[in-house]
């Protein structure tokens, strides 16, 4: 058992439940949060609102499951991160687990 760790931008968050499901993930857990980028300084001082904190409007899933319905997720989510047209890739990260109960 595994912990897999996916974050994208809100605007493929039901894309990312319809992932979860083709790759036999069907317990998993959600939760908004901000996502944040480093900004280089020029386009920073060039911005008309270069005081305000820039952040994205994110989400959060994880799941405790198997190594073969990780494998299918990350090939999901390579293929749906191939035809994108923004910026803004899902990313995904996989932890062992030592011991649960």
């Amino acid at each position: 058992m595994k912990l897999v760790i996916v974050t994208a931008v809100e605007e493929f968050h039901q894309e990312i439940i319809k992932l979860f499901k083709k790759a036999n993930i069907e317990n998993f857990s959600e939760s908004d949060i901000d996502g944040h980028k480093n900004t280089a300084s020029v386009l920073v001082a060039s911005s008309w609102f270069s005081g305000q904190k820039s952040s994205n409007e994110s989400i959060l899933f994880f799941s405790f499951t198997e190594d073969k319905n990780i494998e299918d997720l990350f090939s999901l989510i390579q293929e749906f991160n191939q035809n994108l047209e923004t910026n803004n890739p899902i990313k995904a990260v996989v932890v062992p687990i030592e011991k649960f109960i």
